[in-house]
């Protein structure tokens, strides 16, 4: 079942202590969840105020919507 989920993070969430630093996805656009593949630089294009709703591939917004 298809689902809206809201989230606003347009960074990964570093997680520490580790041999090399480990990040996991905060922007829910990951093909690699939970951790970040990078996806959160599609945010830059998404518009202040709105609702951005993508694709299932969660690669293209197909529609924007009001918050609320």
């Amino acid at each position: 079942m298809p689902r809206l989920i809201r989230l606003d993070a347009d960074a990964p969430i570093r997680v520490e202590p580790q041999d090399k630093p480990v990040f996991v996805c905060a922007c829910g656009l990951s093909q690699k969840f939970p951790f970040c593949d990078g996806s959160h630089k599609g945010c830059k294009s998404e518009t202040p105020g709105k609702v951005s709703v993508y694709d299932a591939e969660r690669k293209t917004v197909i529609e924007e919507r009001d918050e609320g």
